[in-house]
């Protein structure tokens, strides 16, 4: 996977993406681009190592003041972290719903 491509965001039982993991698929990424370790991002952002593992492998929904200050520790804007988010979210779900309707079009073809 090269640095612009990003992982499938896992999805809940309804087949939509679910926020925390992509937030949290954002995050680490973008942690990882700038080369920093966990521990780095969590000290700034006053959150233990362990927890902001948890939140960027999608385990916890972190409170706003805490995404607020992780957004800090990695120089980023709440609106930053949104609109990545979003545009995950978009693609992830635009990707799932043409798939979708592939696999309809082919079963209905089958079924004929």
């Amino acid at each position: 996977m090269t640095e612009h491509q990003t992982a499938p965001v896992p999805r809940a039982s309804t087949g939509e993406p679910l926020w925390r993991d992509a937030v949290g698929g954002f995050l680490r990424r973008t942690r990882n681009r700038r080369g920093e370790t966990l521990d780095d991002v969590a000290t700034r952002a006053g959150v233990s190592p362990q927890y902001l593992s948890e939140i960027e492998r999608g385990r916890k929904e972190p409170s706003s003041e805490v995404l607020a200050a992780v957004n800090g520790a990695l120089d980023l804007t709440l609106l930053d972290l949104t609109v990545a988010v979003a545009r995950t979210l978009h693609r992830e779900t635009a990707h799932h719903d043409t798939l979708h309707r592939s696999t309809t079009r082919t079963m209905l073809a089958l079924a004929a």
